[in-house]
């Protein structure tokens, strides 16, 4: 099995601090399977993170033991990804748009300690990403009764194909059941509580078109980019977040 880089094995060891830290039976054949090392590897580190780190790592002996990290032992500070980070950013820039009164005292100060966190040019990018989402009207209660959890593997392919500009081919459901094969341009998502819907090109026909994210089957990114239309190419309804659907 080939050795890990550096950046690797310090998140790695600030995941299986977290995990430790919340599961109560983790043993070291499944971190290892759950991280795609040896069990060699990750006891390696359950000995630094003792032994260099001061961490009280518990291991519980027999039948149905594991390992835990002892419960008066903090995580310490926060270490976020830049995708983690993005998410996070766009979250909160999301939750300020709903305007919504509770829990939003510390989120001004919250996003501005990320922000500060990136380089200009990520910034940049940042930004133009917020530009892309949207927040509309609440969904009827008809779309609200009909509307459920997209499932996870077709929201990863999304998030990844929508933040890196890349076509995804889409298996997409109407409201009256049939299933149609489309190729689509992910340009902007919008929100309408709780609905998600994205905004896209859809290749099948080459016109703008509005896909609900629930009613997406499934989802396969292509690797081939596109470029990025402007809000006035959807019509002028896109850019309040009026767009009908």
């Amino acid at each position: 099995m080939a050795r890990a880089d550096t950046p690797s094995r310090l998140r790695r060891l600030e995941l299986l601090a977290v995990q430790l830290k919340q599961d109560g039976h983790c043993t070291v054949k499944d971190l290892a399977q759950q991280h795609g090392v040896s069990p060699r590897t990750i006891a390696r580190d359950l000995a630094l993170m003792r032994d260099h780190q001061g961490m009280q790592i518990d291991a519980d002996r027999g039948r149905g033991g594991g390992l835990r990290l002892d419960r008066n032992w903090g995580v310490g500070r926060l270490n976020l990804t830049y995708g983690d980070a993005v998410d996070l950013l766009i979250s909160i820039a999301v939750a300020q748009q709903m305007n919504s009164p509770m829990f939003l005292a510390n989120l001004d100060s919250v996003r501005r300690q990320l922000v500060a966190s990136f380089s200009a040019e990520k910034r940049k990018k940042v930004d133009q990403l917020k530009s892309r989402i949207l927040v509309g009207m609440t969904a009827s209660t008809y779309v609200q009764a009909s509307a459920h959890a997209p499932p996870k593997r077709v929201v990863q392919a999304l998030h990844q194909a929508f933040i890196g500009q890349e076509l995804l081919e889409i298996a997409y459901q109407r409201e009256d059941g049939e299933t149609s094969k489309r190729r689509i341009e992910p340009h902007y998502l919008l929100l309408k509580y709780p609905v998600w819907y994205v905004v896209a090109v859809d290749h099948l026909r080459g016109v703008p078109r509005t896909f609900r994210c629930d009613r997406i089957m499934s989802a396969t990114r292509t690797d081939q980019s596109f470029r990025l239309q402007k809000p006035e190419a959807f019509g002028p309804d896109l850019a309040k977040g009026e767009l009908s659907v």
